[in-house]
């Protein structure tokens, strides 16, 4: 990985270059390769590399805001938009032998209001449909389905995985003046309250010198992940990148090389649309005309290849005449006029 990495930075002549990876990219060894050959990466921690009471013991009024809206929500009111804050410390990493030295990096804490929400409504979702198992096998403890308390501990078992309340859940077996298994239950408010106090949070880490990017510009860099994996999806799909089977590395340098520059002309073409609609008064980068509700949308590579795919060019058959494009929708010509694509 280490020396693909560095192979680009030669071939592609950049100085800088920041790696944004998954979780798997969080590693002992991966960062201490990445950070000797000088590479910057951003990586979201994995959920269980911090403690539930590391979050819980955050104030999110206290993390500075900022300034990013998902695209998805661009179009509703200021008050409706999901708040994001963060706060900054630091991690450390270990190796597996004794000798090998630690690794201190920063680590950016999140906290996406959206989320908090969202992970408070499957909490509850979860609650109440492990209080539904659990009074049901409560009522049927000692009957023929569960007369052991074997068989009602396996089933409390099968409950708390099912619902995921292991973590919180609290079981008491006894025997009744019958002999027969009795199950009281109760979920611990302590743990809930602490996975409250959690909700929302999230961590990033970063090797990036805090002077050249503070807390807030990690986070705005590491949102703009999705942009480049969108990239590949377009190989797959529009761009059509199917196994072929060619005879020797030159060739499939080459196909590769190909595919790059259809992809660049791809990303030009929809940044261009774009960027004249927001030069010509559409902040959001949106139009309409591209679906047939004609709500906004901002326009994709996908959208305005569908649309201009359609024109017609026409010529007579003695060739005498000039060529005609004919155009059938008012959507083709904003895209054409955008694109700066001159008719005349």
């Amino acid at each position: 990985m280490v020396s693909a990495m560095a192979r680009f930075q030669k071939t592609a002549a950049v100085k800088r270059f920041l790696m944004i990876g998954d979780s798997k990219l969080v590693s002992y060894d991966n960062l201490t390769a990445l950070s000797g050959a000088q590479v910057e990466f951003i990586a979201p921690l994995a959920a269980s590399a911090t403690d539930t009471a590391v979050f819980a013991a955050l104030d999110p009024a206290t993390a500075e805001r900022v300034d990013y809206v998902p695209v998805r929500v661009a179009d509703r009111p200021t008050m409706d938009r999901p708040d994001y804050r963060v706060l900054e410390d630091t991690h450390t990493l270990t190796g597996k032998r004794r000798s090998d030295p630690p690794i201190t990096v920063r680590r950016i804490l999140v906290h996406s209001a959206g989320n908090a929400l969202a992970q408070a409504k499957a909490r509850d979702k979860r609650l109440s449909k492990a209080r539904e198992d659990l009074d049901k096998l409560a009522r049927l403890a000692g009957s023929r389905y569960y007369p052991t308390r074997d068989k009602v501990s396996a089933k409390i078992g099968v409950i708390a995985a099912k619902r995921r309340v292991t973590d919180c859940l609290r079981t008491h077996i006894t025997d009744g003046p019958d002999g027969k298994p009795a199950l009281t239950w109760h979920f611990d408010q302590d743990v809930l309250d602490i996975q409250a106090n959690a909700d929302g949070w999230y961590a990033l880490i970063t090797n990036q010198d805090p002077i050249k990017a503070d807390a807030a510009a990690v986070f705005l860099a590491y949102k703009g992940q999705p942009q480049v994996e969108r990239r590949y999806s377009e190989l797959k799909g529009p761009l059509a990148v199917a196994p072929l089977f060619l005879h020797d590395n030159k060739r499939i340098a080459a196909l590769l090389h190909v595919l790059m520059l259809a992809l660049l002309v791809y990303s030009l073409i929809e940044r261009q649309v774009r960027r004249a609609l927001e030069r010509d008064g559409s902040p959001d980068g949106r139009m309409t005309g591209l679906y047939p509700d004609n709500r906004r949308e901002r326009p994709t590579a996908r959208m305005i290849f569908y649309h201009l795919g359609e024109l017609d060019l026409a010529t007579s058959p003695g060739n005498c005449t000039p060529q005609v494009l004919h155009i059938t929708r008012g959507v083709q010509l904003h895209l054409l006029d955008l694109l700066e694509i001159n008719l005349s």
